[in-house]
Order: C-alpha cells, then sequence, then structure tokens
C-alpha cells in the first residue's frame, strides 16, 4: 500500500471525462487484473476480472475507472490544463443563434475581430439559428490548423458579417481575476491544475487592497489532489484538507498545505451543481473548518478519487482508489456538498457580492429599495436639511454593479436640499447594483452626517 499512497498523493482527475474506447491490441491483461484486485476501491468479483479485455473490465466498475491509451491520456491531461483546439470563444444560446459570451484573448477569433456580443448565424454553411451550444460546438470545433468560416451579427454595427478563422491549440486562462466594485477580490479556478496555487496566490497578490474575496469553483470539475490540498491552505483556519478511505475502509486525514499568502475574511466560494471532485474537496474541508461562506447550490456529488497506473505497453489504467470525506468525516460521494446561503442558479456572484458589500457598508443605513428603473436612471438624493454642498466629492457616491464594476457617475447639485447622481453609463437591463452614500457631508448648520446609507436597484 505504500506505492499506491505514493500515487494517490499526486492524482484526482476531472469528474465529467466521458468513457473512451480500449486499445484493441495486445492489453496487458495480467497487470490490468492485478490492478483492479489489489487497488479497486470495491472488492471485484472474479467474474468480472476474468473479462476478456481492459474495457470489458472497467465496465463493470464505476463511471471513473477507464483504460486509456497514450493518446487518450494527452488528451484527457489537457482537459484538466485548459488546453483545447478552436477558435477561442465561450457560447451561449440565443434567439438569433449562437451568442458569444466571451472571446480568449489573443486568441483566433480575437485576432479576427470578433467580440463579446456577436451572434453566430453559421458556421461552414450550416445555420446555427434554434440550435443548441452543443451542436454550434460540434460544428465550429474542428482540428488544428483548419479552419472554419462564421458568418455573424455585429454587436457593434448590427451587420452580418462573415470571417474565416483558423482552428488552433488554445490555453485557456486557469485562473482568472479582477476587483470588483467596492473593492472586493474576485478570484476564479476553472481546473485544479498543477501550478494552479501559484496562479492563485498571484491573483491575490495583485488584488492587494481587496476587502473581501469571492473564490469562484463554480462548473469547476476538478483536477489534481496535490492542488487541492495546496489551495485549502490559502484560506484561513483550514488545517486539514480532506479525509481519505481506500479499501481497507480507514479512514486518513490528509493536511492542507500552508501557504505563505492567504485569502483574508470575509471569504466566500461559489459552487454549483458542476462544481465536483476538487472542487468538493475544497469545499467541504472551507466550510467545515469556517474558512469561508459558501454561497450557490449543491454541488455534483463525486467523492472518489482515481490513480493513473502507468502500464508496460505505455497506456495507463485510470482506477478508482478512494473514496473522499471532509476532514471530520461527512461524506460528499453521490451526496455532493450544501452551501451555507443557496441561491437561484446563476445568481451566486451577484448574491456574494452583495453580501460582502453590505459587510463592508456596516452601520450605514439600509433605504429601500429602488426596482425596475430604467437603464437611462437618474438618482436623486434629497436631505431634510439645507446642505453645504460645496465639499461635494464625487467618491462620496459610489453606484456598484453586483457581480461587476462600479459605475462612473456625475454629482450636480440640484437646489440647497438636493443633488442627483447621473451614471455616466447605461444601467444594465435586469441588472442589479447598490447605490450607496458616504457619511462626508455637512449642512449649512455644520451638523455632519451621522451615517452612511445604501439602497438596493434593479433594472428592468
Amino acid at each position: 500500500m505504500h506505492h499506491l499512497k505514493k500515487i494517490i498523493s499526486l492524482l484526482v482527475v476531472l469528474a465529467f471525462l466521458s468513457d473512451v474506447p480500449a486499445v484493441s491490441a495486445a492489453e496487458p491483461m495480467d497487470e490490468i487484473r492485478d490492478l483492479v484486485k489489489n487497488y479497486y476501491v470495491e472488492d471485484v468479483p472474479d467474474s468480472v476480472l476474468a473479462k476478456p479485455t481492459a474495457k470489458e473490465i472497467t465496465e463493470q466498475l464505476d463511471p471513473y475507472s477507464v483504460y486509456m491509451s497514450p493518446e487518450e491520456f494527452a488528451q484527457f491531461s489537457n482537459s484538466i490544463d485548459q488546453q483545447l483546439v478552436g477558435v477561442g470563444i465561450v457560447l451561449d444560446e440565443d434567439v438569433k443563434g449562437i451568442k458569444i459570451i466571451s472571446v480568449i484573448q489573443d486568441g483566433p477569433a480575437d485576432r479576427a475581430g470578433l467580440k463579446a456580443g456577436d451572434i453566430i448565424v453559421s458556421a461552414n454553411g450550416t445555420s446555427l439559428v434554434g440550435q443548441s451550444t452543443q451542436t454550434a460546438v460540434s460544428v465550429i470545433s474542428g482540428e488544428k490548423d483548419t479552419t472554419v468560416t462564421l458568418t455573424y451579427i455585429s454587436a457593434d454595427s448590427n451587420q452580418t458579417m462573415t470571417k474565416t478563422i483558423k482552428r488552433e491549440l488554445i490555453k485557456l486562462p486557469n485562473v482568472e481575476y479582477k476587483m470588483l466594485g467596492g473593492d472586493i477580490g474576485y478570484v476564479r479556478l476553472n481546473s485544479f491544475a498543477l501550478d494552479s496555487s501559484k496562479e492563485i496566490i498571484n491573483a491575490i497578490q495583485k488584488l492587494q487592497g481587496a476587502k473581501g474575496w469571492i473564490f469562484d469553483l463554480r462548473n469547476n470539475g476538478g483536477g489534481y489532489v496535490s492542488a487541492a490540498q495546496e489551495i485549502a491552505g490559502l484560506f484561513p483556519k483550514t488545517e486539514y484538507a480532506f479525509q481519505l478511505r481506500d479499501k481497507t475502509k480507514q479512514p486518513e486525514v490528509y493536511k492542507a498545505i500552508p501557504q505563505k499568502v492567504h485569502f483574508t475574511e470575509p471569504t466566500h466560494i461559489l459552487i454549483n451543481g458542476y462544481s465536483a471532485s476538487a472542487s468538493e474537496m475544497v469545499s467541504a474541508s472551507v466550510k467545515e473548518q469556517k474558512g469561508a461562506t459558501l454561497y450557490g447550490q449543491n454541488s455534483f456529488g463525486k467523492g472518489s478519487m482515481q490513480t493513473l497506473f502507468p502500464l508496460s505497453d505505455n497506456s495507463l489504467l485510470k482506477l478508482t482508489t478512494a473514496h473522499f470525506f471532509s476532514p471530520k468525516g461527512m461524506p460528499v460521494h453521490k451526496l455532493g456538498v450544501t452551501p451555507n446561503v443557496e441561491t437561484p442558479e446563476g445568481g451566486e456572484l451577484t448574491a456574494s457580492h452583495r453580501d460582502q458589500l453590505i459587510a463592508e457598508f456596516n452601520g450605514y443605513q439600509k433605504m429601500p429599495a429602488l426596482k425596475d428603473v430604467s437603464t437611462d436612471k437618474i438618482f436623486t438624493v434629497e436631505m431634510n436639511m439645507k446642505m453645504n454642498w460645496s465639499d461635494l466629492k464625487p467618491d462620496n457616491v459610489q453606484l456598484i454593479q453586483l457581480g461587476g464594476n462600479e459605475v462612473p457617475v456625475e454629482v450636480k447639485v440640484a437646489d440647497e436640499y438636493k443633488m442627483t447622481v447621473v451614471p455616466k453609463n447605461k444601467l444594465q437591463s435586469k441588472g442589479k447594483y447598490m447605490l450607496v452614500i458616504h457619511p462626508k457631508w455637512t449642512s449649512q448648520s455644520t451638523k455632519k452626517m451621522q451615517t452612511g446609507i445604501y439602497l438596493e436597484v434593479t433594472v428592468k
């Protein structure tokens, strides 16, 4: 078992790997049978071990145990490391076709001039109007160095345009980060790759001055166990990473790997039904040790861990060798991780950002919300006494889009009692905002504002 533990410390893999075909020629069946018998997380009947091919054996195990040729393993490793062949666009369905949600910086589509908001109506002559994103991906994707011709409606001009773009190997950003309005640091991890903790530390350092943190694990299917241990060490109060139980059923608790840089409190983690495997390891551990608050929906429920066994013919056997639990033994497999704060699907980030801002403006008075305002809304602030507006500064008022950035505003004096807040950009339809007025002003009798105020705004 010592050999197994050395390998276990290195790997756990994506939850959503599709079943891959076995190589038909000269599979090392004796090796495969010995590994399954000795290391698979459950006892396997002799009738299964007697099957003539690796595929027939692994089909009788769980969905995550598969036999891979060297080529199939290379594809699998690329999926963890966020590499793919394509034109570099993220898509969503739209009534007019397939909408581009984002464009990978410096990718083929970006260089060709495509932008977020463009709507693709056909690819290589195949109409995508009324089609699913899965259909669109199957048509737009293809082999490296081949081309695809996209016809799309430009978001800028509303004109129909056509571009022929070469498909390339694209390295997707595994860690994305930005400072949200109100100085809330946002870090998204797409996969638990080997260098993920270093990339997250870099993001934390780049976002110095953050007053709270949001760590996004939505749609993150997992990755390497070592990455999960390192990332758990980024959270306050989190001493342990997870508990493993192999076929002996004996629990073994693994510590988080301490890091020199940490998320500071308050910290939120976002999860959803597609957060799986290593994402659930970190979420369960941090929740249990109160290192962060979880927002979202119940996670996927993949509490099994796979080990990669190299075989004598250079193929590999990916085998489920353990189940993982929270450090104190709470099960994850088939149950998932329950968030502290349940939100609607798609509303995780706005709910988390809202609560981060409310914590930041602790003691401010909450005013009645404004609902269904127009995209060109002008806000009027009226005081109950004559004000000294001469010291009025623009940063005394903040309009923050929840889940996004601060909106620049112009503050204008209307009269001695009243001033207006004019957004310099139109508000986003269906968007949610927070208007914050800081206690920096005085009345004409030099009476100071006692507390700041905030109110929530929704746009129709």
